[in-house]
Formats: C-alpha cells, sequence, structure tokens
C-alpha cells in the first residue's frame, strides 16, 4: 500500500499494494502554516538548544565527558528534566572546594598563586587540571585578591582621616601670623564691632547670623560669601563664636579685614557670662563622650589592625575619631536661646558653606510655630545625598531608639538653619539634647557614633520647619556627583564630609567655589603659602 499526499496538503490517496485500480482518496481540509507560526516554532527550538547546551556544558568541565550522541544526551538530560541528581559530581566538587575556608596565613609566603585572570587562564590551559585543582587555584586567587583589596581601601580610609583630622600648615601659619600680628599691631586689636555699632547686637531689626568656628580661613569665607552676596549687607551682623586659642587669630583677621557696612562679632566662648556659671551640661558631656571613645575605639591603629571587619565599618569608626565630633563649635548650636537671649531669630551657620545668594528673604517665612527652619535630606534627584531617614543615623537595633521613632521618617540637616529662638525658650529640646547625649554615652555610643546630627534630630524631634532644598545643597564634601552647574545654582552649598575645601583632598572640579572667596593677594595669606590650587 502507498500512501500519496498532494502538495497543497488538500487529499490524501492510498493505493491498494496488489496492483488494483481501486484507491481510497481523503479529502482533507484547508490548511494554512503562517510566517508568524514558523517564527515562533524557530525561537523555540533556538531556546530549547541553547538550554540544553547549558545543562551539558558542566558534564565537560574535567575532560570526561564523551558524548557525541542524541541516546548519551536523552541519559544526561533525563535526570535533570525529572528533578533527580545529576550522574556528574563535578559542580558538587567545585562548590565544595569553594566553601572551604583558608588559613589565616595559609596564602603567606605563596609565590605560585597567579596574579592576573590572564596568568591563570593560561596556567590551567597548559595544566589540564581536574575540577577539584580548578576550584583550589581559583580560591586561592580570589582570597589573595579580596585580601589586598581589602588593605588598600583601609589605607585609603585611614589616610583620608589623617588627611581630614590633621590641621594643615598653611592654616597652622596662617593662625600663628595673625596672632603675631595682634601682639605687634594696633589695627589688628580693635573692639568688634565698634562702640557706636554695639547696640546693633541686639536689635532684631537686623538679619542675625551666628558661625561658629576655630577656622579663620573658613570663618573669613563664610563671612565674605554671606556680606558679597546680601541686598542690604547694612542690615547684617554676624556674631562669630570661637574658643580661647582661636580668638586672637580670628579678632586680628576681621580687625584688619572689614566687611563693612555689615556688623561683624567676635567673641570667644569665655566671653559670654552664661557660659561660665556654674555647670555647662555640653561640657560635661563632651568630657565624657572623649573618655568613652578613647577606650572603646582603642585609636586608628587598633582600628586598622582589625583584620575581621569590613572597609566601610573600619572607615566608619575611624571618621568617628575626628576631632570635630567631640568639638565644643559643634555642640554649642544647642545652646543658642541662652548665648543670645535678646535676639528672636538667628541664622546658624557651618563653617564649611558657601553663601551664593542674599539670604534676607529667610527672615520671611513663616515658621508655623516651629523651631528649626532646616531641609530635609530624604528627597530629590540626587539619591546618593538626598537619602538620609532616622535609620540612617540611628541605630534601631537598640530598644531605646525603635521604641521611640519611626526609622523611615525623613531626617534633616545641619549647616544653614534659622531657628526661632522665642518659640525654642517655650520648649525643653536643650534638656532633651542633653539627657540623650547621656543615654548614648551611658550605652558606649551604641544610640549612635558620629556628630551632633543624631541627638539633634532627636532634640528637635516635631520642632522642624521644612524650607526649600534652594537654601542649601549638601554633600559637596563626601562626593563628586554634583556638577559644577548645579552647585553654582544653590543658594547655600555645603561642604560637609571630609573633603574640605581648604584641604588637599578637596575634589577639585568643585573648590573653585569656595577659592573664589579666599583674596590670594593678601599678605597673610601669600605668607603661608595658601594657593588656590
Amino acid at each position: 500500500m502507498q500512501l500519496h499526499i498532494s502538495p497543497s496538503l488538500r487529499h490524501v490517496t492510498v493505493f491498494p499494494s496488489k496492483g488494483f485500480k481501486e484507491f481510497i482518496k481523503v479529502k482533507v481540509a484547508s490548511r494554512r502554516v503562517s510566517y508568524r507560526m514558523l517564527f515562533y516554532s524557530l525561537l523555540f527550538f533556538t531556546f530549547l538548544l541553547r538550554f540544553v547546551f547549558v545543562l551539558t556544558a558542566v558534564d565537560g568541565i574535567d575532560g570526561e565527558n564523551k558524548c557525541s550522541t542524541i541516546g548519551c544526551l536523552g541519559k544526561k538530560l533525563g535526570p535533570r528534566i525529572l528533578g533527580r541528581r545529576p550522574e556528574s559530581t563535578v559542580p558538587e566538587v567545585i562548590y565544595q572546594t569553594l566553601d572551604e575556608p583558608l588559613g589565616k596565613h595559609e596564602l603567606e609566603g605563596r609565590y605560585d598563586i597567579p596574579q592576573t585572570l590572564e596568568e591563570f587562564m593560561t596556567e590551567m590551559k597548559k595544566g589540564g587540571y581536574d575540577a577539584k585543582t580548578f576550584a583550589v587555584k581559583l580560591r586561592e586567587m580570589v582570597t589573595l585578591m579580596e585580601q589586598r583589596t581589602r588593605m588598600a581601601k583601609i589605607q585609603e580610609y585611614l589616610y583620608r582621616h589623617v588627611a581630614s583630622s590633621s590641621i594643615p600648615k598653611q592654616l597652622h601659619c596662617l593662625s600663628l601670623s595673625l596672632a603675631n600680628e595682634h601682639t605687634n599691631n594696633a589695627a589688628a586689636r580693635l573692639q568688634l564691632p565698634s562702640a557706636e555699632l554695639v547696640p546693633a547686637l541686639v536689635d532684631n531689626s537686623y538679619f542675625h547670623f551666628v558661625l561658629a568656628s576655630d577656622n579663620v580661613l573658613a570663618a573669613s569665607v563664610v563671612a565674605a560669601s554671606l556680606v558679597r552676596n546680601c541686598l542690604r549687607p547694612q542690615k547684617v551682623v554676624l556674631h562669630i563664636i570661637t574658643d580661647r586659642k582661636t580668638y586672637y587669630p580670628m579678632q586680628a583677621w576681621f580687625s584688619l579685614h572689614s566687611l563693612s557696612p555689615a556688623i561683624i562679632e567676635v567673641k570667644a566662648l569665655h566671653h559670654f557670662d552664661w557660659f561660665t556659671k556654674g555647670k555647662v551640661p555640653v561640657l560635661e558631656a563632651m568630657e565624657k563622650d572623649q573618655k568613652v571613645r578613647s577606650q572603646f575605639r582603642g585609636g586608628s591603629s587598633a582600628i586598622v589592625a582589625n583584620t575581621t571587619e569590613k572597609p566601610h565599618v573600619v572607615a566608619a569608626k575611624l571618621q568617628a575619631l575626628s576631632p570635630k565630633y567631640n568639638s565644643v563649635m559643634n555642640h554649642i548650636r544647642i545652646h543658642l536661646p541662652e548665648l543670645f537671649p535678646s535676639l528672636h531669630k538667628v541664622v546658624f551657620l557651618d563653617d564649611d558653606i558657601v553663601i551664593q545668594t542674599d539670604l534676607s528673604p529667610l527672615w520671611d517665612i513663616e515658621m508655623n510655630g516651629k523651631v528649626n527652619g532646616a531641609v530635609e535630606t530624604c528627597t530629590g534627584e540626587d539619591k546618593f545625598v538626598m537619602s538620609k531617614r532616622l535609620k540612617s543615623y540611628l541605630n534601631f537595633s537598640h530598644p531605646l531608639i525603635s521604641k521611640n521613632f519611626n526609622p523611615t521618617e525623613c531626617a534633616w540637616a545641619y549647616g544653614m538653619n534659622i531657628f526661632d529662638l522665642e518659640a525654642w525658650r517655650k520648649t525643653n529640646i536643650s534638656n532633651i539634647y542633653h539627657y540623650w547625649v547621656e543615654q548614648n554615652i551611658k550605652s558606649d555610643l551604641s544610640l549612635w557614633q558620629l556628630g551632633t546630627l543624631p541627638p539633634g534630630l532627636i532634640a528637635f524631634h516635631g520642632h522642624v520647619h521644612v524650607i526649600d532644598p534652594f537654601w542649601h545643597m549638601l554633600g559637596l564634601g563626601y562626593q563628586e556627583n554634583t556638577s559644577f552647574a548645579d552647585a553654582e545654582s544653590a543658594g547655600v552649598i555645603h561642604f560637609n564630609g571630609r573633603a574640605k575645601p581648604w584641604l588637599e583632598i578637596a575634589f577639585p572640579q568643585l573648590r573653585p567655589l569656595w577659592t573664589k572667596y579666599v583674596d590670594f593677594s593678601d599678605k597673610f595669606i601669600k605668607s603661608c603659602h595658601i594657593r588656590a590650587q
């Protein structure tokens, strides 16, 4: 019997095998094969072939795969499709070998470990090693690379810590030169402000700014940028607070570099009556905090010597040792109502900012009974900088934190803040601040580790009025993703982070925004070799 199918697929004819003329003719319904069906069929078979290749590729890793027939391939694919353990144990050998820990000193003094991927591949091709040897060599090479990478990262963090924590010799020179000028030149010992301008210091019709700093050069840039960009500089009063050792250099600088018609006041902490009476909570807390840090941290040498902690943990601990985190200049802002009992509203400025616009409109912002006008740091286009919430600063694994605060609540920034001192005096913000600082010290710094912002976030909780991000751009001291154009368009830019603009580790593309307010032709600047680059 013969079977004949017509080319059109419409007829099927069956002929008897013994030569009879009769035949059976069957008509088949019309059938069309579309190009779309053909395309999807080819796509499916292409995927299936790649899938088969991936499943069988590992079987040849040790050179034992000699399968070349469909039947043999079925034997190998069958167990995989049915979910059973495959016959080959090569992958398990690799995994087991890679999981085996290396001894602490096992790689020391070894010169036979490949240094690059190219060397590794060359050795594998020449040696014809089996799977276990392949895994051993791979584990040794990767482990060695990890150790070297970790060491390099930690060294980088250590160098940055030293560079950011030390006083550059140029700044030290500037302070000494100005102190000497204060001693020898009467013009460097002027009363600031002059007697006829003293009433303006408590006049609430002026725009009052407060700057706490022990860095003369940084303070000079903040003051110059503030006055130069102000539309009514005659209404500006800048209160500069410094420590005892920096008072004479600071007074000499602003005596010799007038910013008239703006009014500049320079005072050391010991000049404030409130600060010299009785116990000052912030100073007591700082003394205890310093003792705890020295015992808890063990110094930078002990931190770097730890071989088990990840580099980012080491970096955080090194940052915690920075002197600025235990500086009275940072903590003093919590006592603004006591330091300026006659003022109603002030704008507090950090010394690592640059002002690029007129700040007088800040006095027109309605605070709605809130104490602290600040920029939130959890929203914005820059997800690296503007992604900070309470969990970024507080340790929510501690029950004292977790039961009192919401980890996803938005954080805000110090650096440029409007403080309504009248509203502040009606609260217990300062007492809350000191209570939590004390709790953190008692817990061996387990509530938070860095700075004055964490206790500030707690103390001002519920007392913050959010202002437009234009007034405060952050992050210019710890990342260089911000473009020059974006930074230049902000009202205030903040070099928060280690890469301060007066240090050599500053980001070169952003530093000109700061150096434009430094007069490099000034005799004190030139004599101390302070340069733009």
